[in-house]
This record gives structure tokens, C-alpha cells and sequence, in this order.
């Protein structure tokens, strides 16, 4: 069972925004049933405000992708369309208080529903439909995985399935999804003065929320099925304090344990700065 935050559960027990806008300007689909997530997300537009005056949606899927659909569309109204296509998936997932690792894909929808019903309103093609299809199973494109690699700093076959559901089927992709993921951030460190990769700017709070959902649904299971658990006690800039908890406490391993394994996954999760403390009362 997900852990969702009361938020989450707000949205998905009570959606804002079901139906379909009474004058449709726009209208973007993504997904498909047979993938088992799929939504249509309409917009009405103030044309001489290029401003977005309604927006609503009809969504088959799970808690998260309902809430993500409903957030989004409260996220939007009242928005110009350029303000509303600055929205990422990881805006999303904040304005619902997070959402579980794996479930990510949700918001990723979300996001491209919005730029899909855009794209009809202005008459231009929607870049993401563009480029080679990697994963048969979910229809997801190697521009569509580029994206959300570098938008959400992607660093493992694993991650992308999370966030695109690419590589959840039959699995035959995952060799070309490692091709990609090499390329991809092969190119990033080129492209950085100092041969490495450039970071995406992260808010302090943004940080602290990755880290709190990394521990969460990552590090700690991981922990306690050793009879050990985790906790965190705070994060000062890149310094992030910890507590060992059960059977880490005692373990004569624990700053091995926190070296090898908890400081690595934060760092790939999170940020490559990272360092972990132990915090002693």
C-alpha cells in the first residue's frame, strides 16, 4: 500500500475540475487504457488574455494519477498559457505534498496532458509526440525520456520507469533505456565548462522534500528489512542529520551503512553534494 499525504488524498477523494470545460479551446490526451493510466485535459482560453479561464479533466487510474490530474488543473486556471507550460511535473508532485517515488509517472502525465492541450489551442504539433519509440508497452519516445531525465535528474534505468512507466512491460527495452540514460548524461557532463554535469537549480525546500521522500520510500524499507530503520532529524543546506534506529544503532557497520549506502542513494536521488551526519542527542 502507497503512503499518500493527506493532500493527495484530499484531491483524489474529493477532485476539483471532473468533466469537460463548457467551450473547448483546447484538449490534450495522454495515456491509453490498455496502459492503465489515461487522461483528457481540457482548457477554455480568454483569447485576448491568452489567459486560461477553465480548465477540467477526466482521468482513468490510480489515487495518484486522479489527484495529480485534479491539482493540476486548480495549478492552471487563472494562469497565461506561458506560465502555465513553466509548470513541471516536480511542481505537481509539491503542490500535493509529494508523492510516492513510483508513482511519479502521474505527475509526469499531467504535465504532458497540459502541453498536448496547449499545443491544440496555438495549431502546432506536440514536441513530445516527436522522436523514436523506445518502450512498445507504454509508447514512451527517446524525447520524451530525454525530458524527464534532465528535468528531474535522472540517474538510473529504475528512475525512469518510475517516472514514465518506460521499461514496466515486457522489459525488452530496458538495454536501449540504458543506451539512452548512458548518452543522455554523457552529454551533460560535455556540456558543462568544468566536465560536470550542471545541476538544475533546487530550492532549498524542493531539496528537503526529495530528501524526506527518498528516506521514506528508499533508504528506511530498505533499513527495516534488515531490523533496521532511519530517521531524519534535519537538513542544514547539503548536510543532511540523521538517527539510526533498531538494529543500525547498534551496528558496528552503521558508518559504513551510512558512507556506502545511505549517502550514495541520497546523492543519486537528490543531489551529488550531499553529505550525511549521524545526529547524537
Amino acid at each position: 500500500m502507497w503512503e499518500y499525504t493527506d493532500r493527495v488524498m484530499d484531491h483524489f477523494e474529493n477532485p476539483r475540475n471532473v468533466g469537460v470545460v463548457p467551450r473547448i479551446d483546447g484538449e490534450g490526451q495522454v495515456g491509453s487504457l490498455s496502459c492503465g493510466d489515461a487522461l483528457r485535459l481540457t482548457i477554455q482560453v480568454d483569447k485576448d488574455k491568452d489567459l486560461i479561464e477553465d480548465a477540467k479533466f477526466q482521468t482513468f487510474g490510480c489515487a495518484s494519477a486522479i489527484a495529480s490530474s485534479s491539482a493540476l488543473t486548480e495549478m492552471i486556471k487563472g494562469k497565461t498559457l506561458d506560465e502555465a507550460l513553466a509548470i513541471t511535473n516536480q511542481d505537481i508532485a509539491e503542490y500535493l505534498g509529494g508523492l510516492p517515488r513510483e508513482k511519479m509517472h502521474c505527475s509526469v502525465m499531467g504535465q504532458e496532458a497540459l502541453e498536448a492541450a496547449v499545443a491544440n489551442y496555438r495549431g502546432v504539433p506536440v514536441k513530445s509526440a516527436q522522436g523514436e519509440l523506445v518502450c512498445k508497452c507504454f509508447g514512451v519516445t527517446d524525447v520524451e525520456i530525454e525530458k524527464v531525465v534532465k528535468t528531474n535528474r535522472l540517474t538510473t534505468v529504475e528512475e525512469i520507469t518510475q517516472f514514465t512507466k518506460a521499461g514496466g512491460g515486457c522489459g525488452q527495452c530496458k538495454p536501449g533505456l540504458e543506451e539512452l540514460l548512458a548518452k543522455i548524461l554523457h552529454q551533460q557532463v560535455a556540456a558543462s565548462p568544468d566536465g560536470s554535469a550542471k545541476p538544475t537549480r533546487m530550492t532549498a525546500l524542493k531539496r528537503i522534500k526529495l530528501i524526506e521522500e527518498a528516506i521514506n520510500t528508499e533508504i528506511a524499507p530498505a533499513l527495516m528489512r534488515d531490523g533496521g530503520d532511519i530517521e531524519l532529524v534535519d537538513v542544514e543546506g547539503h548536510e543532511v542529520l540523521v538517527t539510526l534506529k533498531g538494529a543500525c544503532a547498534s551496528c558496528p557497520a552503521s558508518k559504513a551503512t551510512l558512507a556506502d549506502f545511505v549517502t550514495e542513494r541520497l546523492r543519486a536521488l537528490v543531489d551529488k553534494e550531499i553529505t550525511v551526519k549521524e545526529f547524537h542527542a
